[in-house]
């Protein structure tokens, strides 16, 4: 475990300070807005004008969304995204976490631990970044099963077998557990089928929800893994073991939503809360750090990275 932290106080006036980690409820509801109002447009494109290309759009823009609202979930985790505590959690859980199969009390539980231990043997998300660098053949591979829904289904069916709990534990306690981890989500899907369903298109329940979640969602998650700390110069350095991403607009509209690509800033301060972290990033190339700072200038040069392992020959 590496003890070096960044201290701010060091670096910052206490204004500055201030005004980075200033917390919003109208910035957090609106983010929270804008994503289900993307997805919303989304599917009213394809309804407007049915044909492939609305409908791979439309797939794409709500996968993209649907990460958004994980990145949001991940802000409330850290208590960031809504300035009111007492909405912080549940406006994640109904609208952000469990619409996407996910809980933020839990995923709050795991990931302070990475943010203790990053880069560490003992970061629970080391599995992510430590094969990397791989081969563009392996990394292919891994794309195909994305998009083809096969890590989204694999992903869904170990949620389904820990929700179900241990063989030959009671009925009542395996309910217990079930309810616990799966209820919230359950609720949050029949709702939203529910809506699909009074304005006539129930059907696009599976075509432009779970759809995407299983396919396009998936592909964007592996890139967003691989960019935030894979191949980092040095795993014991703060400002070297996680990775800002310069993003286009186009980037940001379809794999890296609600300044997720500002990652090394995030760890640096984790209570800043997302809206903040492109204030924060020019505060931080404004006190000379930019050069000490893993920095890449679009997501292609990190996928480059990754893939840089040569293929072996075969005989």
């Amino acid at each position: 475990m590496s003890d070096w932290r960044f201290d701010t106080s060091k670096v910052f006036a206490p204004d500055e300070m201030a005004s980075v980690r200033a917390r919003s409820d109208i910035k957090g509801f609106g983010s929270v807005a804008h994503a289900w109002a993307v997805i919303a447009v989304s599917m009213a494109l394809y309804a407007w004008w049915p044909n492939p290309l609305t409908f791979v759009i439309a797939v794409i823009l709500i996968g993209g969304r649907q990460l958004g609202l994980a990145i949001l979930m991940h802000d409330a985790a850290h208590g960031v995204l809504m300035r009111t505590k007492a909405w912080n959690d549940p406006v994640s859980q109904w609208l952000c976490a469990y619409p996407v199969f996910n809980d933020t009390i839990r995923y709050r539980h795991y990931h302070l631990v990475h943010h203790r231990n990053t880069q560490q043997p003992d970061d629970p998300d080391i599995g992510l970044s430590a094969p990397f660098p791989i081969t563009r053949q392996s990394f292919w591979r891994k794309m195909i099963r994305d998009i083809t829904g096969q890590t989204g289904v694999k992903q869904r069916r170990a949620q389904i077998r820990a929700a179900l709990g241990k063989p030959g534990e009671p009925f009542a306690k395996r309910f217990d557990t079930f309810r616990d981890r799966l209820g919230g989500p359950i609720i949050a899907n029949l709702v939203l089928l529910a809506i699909l369903t009074a304005v006539g298109k129930p059907h696009y329940y599976l075509m432009f929800w779970i759809l995407p979640l299983l396919t396009w969602q998936q592909v964007i998650t592996r890139v967003r893994n691989i960019a935030e700390h894979a191949i980092v110069p040095d795993n014991n350095d703060p400002f070297r073991n996680a990775r800002t991403t310069y993003a286009s607009w186009l980037e940001r509209a379809v794999l890296a939503p609600y300044w997720v690509n500002y990652h090394v800033d995030h760890h640096l301060l984790m209570y800043v809360p997302c809206y903040n972290l492109p204030k924060l990033h020019r505060m931080l190339l404004a006190k000379g750090y930019g050069p000490r700072m893993e920095i890449q200038p679009n997501y292609l040069a990190i996928l480059k990275l990754a893939t840089s392992k040569p293929q072996l020959a075969t005989a």
